[in-house]
């Protein structure tokens, strides 16, 4: 393995295209928000730009704030003159896994992982919040050709199953209909000991939210005054972000969501219990366990406070 990320693959979908960096020019601090999805992306975003702008009451939307540069919905050219005209320090939203990213030494890659359950159980509420008519409607606008994705089962454990076994690129082998929330993560996983590659994780933040942010705020030497902390804490929680939907949630004035608020669903772990049958569970050992490092699997499920590491 090479001691630095390389540029090995395009991720490009009917949402999003990693391609769109190379439009991008980073400065020295930028912070690269880099989850996968239904992992806590808007989650970390929030944390930072509090961070940030030390204040509950941010200067603009955070949808506005910290764009999401792959997302193919927005002209590259229009979120790129966005981010310059900032000058504060920014945060940049991606999906894209790190060998799809450029990897400059001068910014800071944060991930938060999550676990992969969860994340199909929230990615099926995700998936049907989408409104494809405005999704094309936004591409075909800029000229752009719209391929919705393929129809989903309806049985949860018919889709779970398609999930762990079919990839959308070549290079994996799971994740319909998007892309696989397992590589997604070991790509940054392979790459831990890099000083300004860092890890947070949606089960932490449930937990302790006020560590986790603190922790953060070090890791990204941000000092903060003591009285200042909990307007931010309250600030990051999820019936905050919740309530103030329009504001938070992606593209949230581009009406690519049937309701902004169910972006914000339920906000739980765990919610596979119950939910997914003993074949599918089976099916999730089997298969994840073949395929993935059993420390990544381990941090993914259960969260650094458990698992005890990466840093």
């Amino acid at each position: 393995m090479n001691a630095t990320p390389t540029l090995q693959h395009r991720y490009e979908t009917f949402i999003f295209d990693s391609a769109r960096w190379s439009k991008f020019t980073p400065r020295d601090g930028d912070i690269f928000v880099c989850t996968s999805y239904k992992a806590g992306t808007t989650w970390t975003q929030m944390i930072c730009a509090l961070l940030i702008h030390q204040s509950p009451d941010l200067p603009t939307p955070l949808n506005a704030m910290s764009r999401w540069l792959d997302m193919r919905t927005n002209a590259i050219d229009d979120v790129v003159a966005a981010f310059d005209a900032q000058t504060h320090r920014r945060v940049i939203k991606t999906h894209t896994p790190l060998d799809g990213l450029p990897y400059y030494e001068n910014v800071e890659y944060v991930f938060c992982g999550r676990e992969p359950r969860d994340v199909f159980m929230s990615s099926i509420n995700h998936f049907d919040n989408m409104n494809m008519e405005a999704f094309g409607a936004l591409l075909e606008k800029q000229g752009q050709e719209f391929t919705p994705p393929p129809e989903l089962p309806e049985d949860i454990n018919d889709r779970f199953a398609l999930w762990m076994t079919q990839g959308v690129f070549d290079w994996e082998e799971d994740g319909v209909p998007f892309w696989s929330h397992f590589r997604h993560a070991q790509t940054f996983w392979d790459f831990q000991a890099l000083p300004n590659i860092h890890f947070l994780h949606y089960a932490d933040l449930k937990t302790d939210l006020d560590g986790e942010m603190r922790r953060l705020a070090g890791t990204l030497n941000i000092d903060i005054p003591e009285a200042t902390w909990p307007s931010l804490v309250k600030a990051a929680t999820f019936d905050e972000m919740k309530s103030n939907a329009d504001n938070t949630a992606p593209d949230a004035d581009k009406g690519v969501w049937k309701t902004n608020k169910r972006f914000f669903n339920r906000g739980a772990n765990e919610q596979w219990r119950g939910a997914l049958s003993d074949e599918s569970l089976a099916l999730y050992d089997k298969v994840s366990r073949a395929r993935y490092p059993a420390d990544l699997l381990d941090w993914l499920e259960t969260g650094s406070l458990k698992a005890g590491y990466p840093k």
